[in-house]
């Protein structure tokens, strides 16, 4: 079996418009005081990746455009829809006033483990991630409608961000999409 490596011209990207016109993931990203630049483009870039709906950019979170956040969003911050919020309570209410389940990503009690937790069939739902240092606060996670922690079984106690992210929208992904039309074709 041939395993030649495939051409950027190969790979049957969508354009911006394309992107922008797409059926999308059902699924909120809210970004909870994330200090590096770095991180939030990387969430960026896996929002574009899974066809996130929107990214909310909230407290000291930087905005595009912003060159930091370009070196590693590569693009995805003109395709995924954000919206910059200083108060990411409020977002969450908002959110839940639309009838959405918000679910901070956090260490917590009394919070399922990301493999254990089911997303309803059909309907939006948000992931919070937090500040690098302080996670989600504290006020964001008592208004969520549930936590979701990613099991972690080494002698560290957290992830990156970005990885974070990376972890928990795939996931999320998978089990939203699945038997999804335009998704459903993802494997080669």
């Amino acid at each position: 079996m041939e395993k030649r490596k495939l051409k950027n011209s190969e790979l049957d990207r969508k354009s911006v418009s394309e992107f922008r016109e797409a059926s999308k993931t059902p699924l909120i990203v809210v970004l909870d005081n994330i200090r590096s630049l770095n991180n939030i483009g990387s969430v960026f870039r896996t929002c574009d990746a899974f066809l996130i709906e929107k990214i909310y950019l909230c407290g000291i979170t930087a905005t595009p455009p912003h060159k930091d956040i370009h070196k590693t969003a590569l693009g995805a911050t003109e395709t995924v829809e954000w919206e910059y919020r200083e108060s990411t309570l409020e977002v969450v209410r908002n959110l839940q006033q639309e009838g959405k389940k918000v679910f901070s990503v956090e260490q917590a009690e009394n919070a399922v483990m990301l493999n254990n937790f089911q997303p309803e069939k059909n309907e939006a739902c948000a992931v919070i991630f937090g500040n690098e240092v302080k996670g989600v606060q504290q006020e964001v996670v008592n208004a969520s409608n549930g936590v979701i922690e990613i099991p972690q079984l080494g002698s560290k106690h957290s992830l990156n961000i970005a990885v974070s992210a990376g972890v928990v929208i795939w996931d999320l992904f998978v089990k939203l999409s699945s038997g999804a039309s335009e998704r459903s074709n993802f494997s080669h």
